[in-house]
């Protein structure tokens, strides 16, 4: 991963970001420790001169803003403690780039750290996790992390193909092997040689091809159809599952031997909503990903964020992923606020699982206080917001989300 290095005037001013950087695994230095590396990014204050303005953030105080890297010229970020989530997660997007593995909650620092490790050897993995975790995302950063990375990274989905058609991808064929095989084909583990071949979805595997993995995997050849002189392979194979592959062998569904062949390091990938520390940083990751050519980033107000973080993600990120895709296409300024937020479903709060949570009670009280006050005020919403000290978008918000539990405030007043 690369280094920052901030300057004198970023330590001071933004330690707190500086620290979140350091604890999601960027090196921290200094311009005293000799010559940066040419990726290197530098942090600087506002006013400061960039050092490599390609390579350069500059951290503002005031009005929140982002703007990448665009055309040679430096980064810049500006925000006030109230978005200091999103802001760390702009700064660490920006850092990495849009699509590297995305982790700032806990449990996804210390797997990315897992994976840094295992990236170093050569040995089989099998990552584990529920549908759109990431699984492919952390399989291809251990293959970025090894020595294999200048080789092919090939990717099949083993649901995807019918069996004798995954066979033929998988191993090869010659010409004239099965019919319609017109010309040979040199299959996925010749194709990966030298580098990793990733096989998604193992699980869907059945049983007959599975015995071929095994042997291919054990003997390091592979035999085309139709042929029958055995080829040698250099490939390491990365197994992912969003099954409990212990239990498909249980049930039958599995061969033994051949998970514990593919499981020499299991891994295994969270749902989004044990990960909740992720979503900032995943949520700014994608603004970036998928602003295309704005010159300025829609920055996710306070409201968005906490609704993104209430929501239950039974799509995880994947469905993070639409849902941020959708708010760039309704946003056409430079915020996104509760508004432009699209679920594929009604959100499910998770405050709702535990009434008995602090969060809980606050929100019980502004929902009453709002109840009250909107009815002195004969239904008017613009009194209601100036009598409350908010702002008639945050009223809205609030009067939503009442809405989302299940009670509408508005037309209980109005009726």
């Amino acid at each position: 991963m690369r280094s920052i290095v901030p300057s004198a005037a970023v330590l001071r001013q933004k330690y707190a970001l500086v620290s979140a950087l350091r604890a999601q695994g960027f090196a921290i230095g200094t311009c005293e420790d000799g010559k940066p590396g040419a990726q290197d990014l530098f942090l600087i204050a506002d006013g400061e001169v960039p050092p490599a303005p390609a390579r350069t953030l500059i951290l503002g105080e005031g009005d929140r803003i982002a703007v990448p890297f665009l055309n040679g010229n430096p980064a810049r970020l500006s925000y006030g403690s109230d978005d200091a989530a999103i802001g760390a997660g702009f700064a660490s997007a920006m850092a990495r780039g849009p699509w590297e593995p995305v982790a700032a909650d806990p449990e996804s620092l210390a797997l990315l750290a897992l994976a840094e490790r295992v990236a170093a050897s050569d040995i089989t993995v099998l990552i584990n996790g529920p549908t759109g975790t990431g699984k492919e995302v952390l399989a291809k950063a251990i293959h970025m992390g090894s020595s294999r990375r200048d080789g092919a990274f090939v990717a099949i989905n083993c649901a995807a193909l019918p069996e004798t058609m995954l066979e033929a991808m998988l191993f090869g064929h010659h010409k004239g092997s099965f019919t319609g095989a017109s010309s040979g084909g040199q299959g996925f583990f010749r194709a990966a040689n030298g580098g990793t071949l990733l096989l998604d979805e193992i699980a869907e595997m059945p049983l007959g091809l599975q015995a071929k993995l095994l042997r291919a995997l054990q003997e390091r050849e592979v035999v085309p159809i139709g042929g029958t002189s055995p080829e040698k392979i250099d490939v390491r194979v990365i197994a992912c599952a969003n099954r409990d592959l212990q239990g498909e062998v249980t049930a039958g569904r599995f061969r033994a031997d051949l998970y514990y062949r593919l499981a020499v390091f299991p891994l295994a990938t969270k749902a989004l909503t044990e990960r909740p520390g992720d979503i900032a940083a995943l949520t700014a990751a994608m603004v970036l990903r998928h602003a295309g050519t704005r010159s300025t980033l829609p920055w996710v107000t306070c409201e968005a964020l906490e609704i993104l973080t209430d929501h239950d993600w039974p799509g995880n990120v994947r469905e993070l992923e639409n849902v941020i895709q959708r708010a760039l296409l309704l946003a056409p300024g430079d915020v996104i606020d509760a508004g432009h937020l699209i679920f594929d479903r009604r959100p499910e709060m998770r405050q709702q699982e535990r009434p008995e949570t602090l969060s809980n009670i606050v929100q019980m009280h502004e929902f009453q206080a709002i109840r009250e006050t909107l009815a002195e005020c004969n239904g008017s919403r613009i009194e209601t917001a100036k009598r409350l000290g908010i702002s008639e978008r945050t009223l809205r918000y609030r009067l939503a989300k009442a809405r989302e539990q299940g009670e509408d405030i508005a037309q209980a007043i109005s009726a």
